[in-house]
């Protein structure tokens, strides 16, 4: 899942592992293609497939991208 926190970052939470993180950069931040390759604040890389940028919150599948 991912929402907007109280100091206007993206949160990314996972249910399955109970963790929380702050997005850290993002692959594509641009209204027409968001998305790609993220990295969180702890080091974690995920994928989220490119999409015109969402309105949050927003449940969506994400692939862990291994080191």
């Amino acid at each position: 899942m991912l929402r907007q926190n109280d100091a206007g970052k993206i949160s990314f939470y996972v249910a399955k592992k109970d963790m929380e993180e702050t997005i850290a950069k993002l692959e594509f931040d641009s209204d027409d293609k968001w998305g790609g390759e993220i990295e969180l604040e702890d080091g974690s890389k995920f994928f989220i497939d490119p999409m015109p940028r969402p309105k949050l919150p927003l449940t969506l599948r994400a692939k862990r991208v291994d080191e």
